[in-house]
């Protein structure tokens, strides 16, 4: 393939950021256009590398015009991996607001410009296999917003053996998983010596540090489409690791060998078990994105999977220097169509997601263990009321909460849970909380961004604390205020303690209730998702 230099671009990707404008020649390249998975493709001029084609001309293009990033401005990411004080790749969540990105579920915060579609990237695709079309349709949306295209049926991937040696020209696919499901994103060798290369002439998510498996790939098939035409890939065998994802490009190191979390996902249905391994990434941003996506994928993408089931999690996550985060809870279909799988995947993503959304620790996650027992029905039951046996005690009583239960399509039940009013619970109002696992959790944190706030010791030992969905709680609350400072709890404090502790607002993660716990208690696990609350109020003589 011939290229013609149609001028340069100044300061067109950046400051003193030119871009090679080109035209290709040659009957393919007129043929398919611009093709995704090309960027990182090397440009020479008179026999010396110039650079890496990277960026596409609009959409339908009649003419394979493209832009050119200049092999000047790759080579400087050598330099930013040989600078002292590099960080590890669990660090990349401080890039800077100017250049990231919108992170998964969150609003992008870059401007829309007119001229969006004139020059942008060529695309890297980003290649399920083992995926339903389903998984990457719920999941598709949150990995774009971190710069990427999920696409499905564009290739495959094994550990075969692929003797040819990389060389400019090459294709290469950095992954985010690998095992029994696979996703990765694959672009063009554009520079390599003995140590490390350089690819794609633009960033795939700009994180700066990097840890991603590096693999061989090679090109089945060019798709041509006056849309976005592609390359159907199959990665191959490891190559190393990619260090770093920056603005002109990613660099990787040869025979480095990446750091993943190992995942082991049982799924249990009766003397049936289906054993699923893979690894995923080490990540801030799309570490918890790639969980709930292949959570997801593995529950709704087997034979007994059905709209009414209800799986039971029991399950670990081992974060290396810190106690285990134990995950037990229930997801069964709710009202609204979710289903259980999709309730799951989003529990695994929100404890992924509050681990490491933390400004204090970096945390590494060494492996994930989970455990999934599936029920063919669905096993959901509305708290539908509850009272008591009396309206007035005294302190060192012990009263009697009943509550009814409203299955999901079956007969009501009825549970009668015991509680003791504390010896030193105050004379007057006292009010019980009858509820869900999930309205107590949300009640206690205060606010629903807390556990962000905290530490990682104090995220994990919150995230520990957490009440299972399967029970009915019941919680006696007093009026005085309660204070929570990180993950520990001061209840019934008085006034002139209170005003005290104002002054650590600010200073430590203080979140201030209007009324104290003073007992709690629960039923036995039940064998179906409780939801719902109810309030009731008795007076202390």
């Amino acid at each position: 393939m011939d290229v013609e230099v149609l001028g340069v671009l100044k300061n067109m990707n950046g400051p003193k950021g030119d871009i090679i404008l080109v035209r290709l020649h040659g009957a393919k390249a007129e043929y398919t256009g611009v093709v995704a998975g090309m960027s990182g493709s090397p440009v020479y001029f008179d026999g010396k590398l110039a650079g890496a084609l990277a960026f596409r001309i609009g959409e339908f293009s009649k003419e394979p015009i493209a832009g050119v990033t200049p092999i000047a401005d790759m080579l400087e990411i050598n330099a930013l991996d040989k600078s002292p004080g590099g960080i590890s790749s669990a660090s990349v969540g401080s890039v800077s607001a100017a250049t990231r990105t919108s992170g998964p579920g969150e609003p992008s915060t870059l401007p829309i410009q007119n001229f969006a579609n004139y020059l942008k990237p060529i695309e890297a695709p980003l290649v399920f296999n083992g995926f339903s079309e389903e998984a990457v349709k719920l999941f598709a949306p949150q990995f774009a917003a971190n710069g990427i295209v999920p696409v499905m049926g564009a290739g495959s991937s094994s550990d075969e053996k692929q003797p040819e040696p990389l060389e400019p020209g090459s294709a290469v696919s950095a992954v985010l998983v690998r095992g029994d499901m696979d996703i990765a994103a694959t672009c063009t060798v554009t520079y390599i010596d003995p140590q490390r290369l350089l690819a794609c002439g633009h960033p795939l998510l700009q994180f700066g540090s990097v840890d991603l498996p590096m693999t061989k790939a090679y090109v089945l098939a060019t798709l041509p489409s006056p849309l976005n035409a592609f390359k159907i890939v199959n990665t191959t065998e490891p190559a190393g690791a990619f260090v770093q994802d920056r603005h002109t490009g990613i660099m990787g190191i040869l025979n480095k060998e990446p750091e993943m979390i190992p995942v082991t996902l049982n799924i249990h249905n009766g003397a049936a078990t289906k054993e699923i391994h893979y690894e995923v990434l080490n990540n801030p941003r799309l570490s918890p994105v790639a969980m709930m996506a292949t959570v997801f994928n593995a529950l709704h993408g087997i034979n007994d999977y059905g709209e009414e089931t209800t799986y039971r999690l029991q399950g670990l996550i081992s974060v290396k220097g810190y106690p285990q985060v134990k995950l037990q809870n229930m997801f069964a279909p709710t009202d609204t169509g979710q289903p259980a799988a999709f309730l799951a995947a989003l529990s695994l993503g929100d404890r992924f997601g509050r681990i490491y959304d933390n400004p204090f620790d970096v945390p590494a996650v060494t492996s994930v263990k989970l455990d999934f027992d599936l029920v063919k029905e669905r096993r959901q039951a509305r708290l539908e009321s509850a009272r008591t046996d009396l309206t007035e005690a005294r302190p060192g009583d012990e009263i009697t909460v009943e509550t009814v239960l409203a299955p999901y399509r079956g007969e009501r039940v009825v549970r009668q849970i015991l509680i003791k009013i504390p010896t030193s619970a105050s004379k007057g109002p006292l009010r019980i909380l009858v509820s869900d696992g999930d309205t107590l959790d949300r009640m206690r944190r205060g606010m629903p961004m807390m556990a962000r706030k905290l530490d990682l010791a104090s995220t994990i030992a919150l995230l520990n604390k957490e009440h299972s969905n399967n029970r009915v709680y019941v919680s006696l609350l007093e009026a005085d205020p309660e204070a929570m400072v990180g993950d520990k709890v001061m209840p019934t404090l008085p006034l002139s303690v209170m005003n005290i502790m104002d002054g650590m607002r600010g200073t430590q993660e203080m979140v201030v209730l209007g009324e104290s716990s003073v007992n709690e208690v629960a039923t036995p696990p039940l064998d179906f998702v409780v939801a719902g609350a109810q309030v009731l109020t008795i007076t202390i003589k």
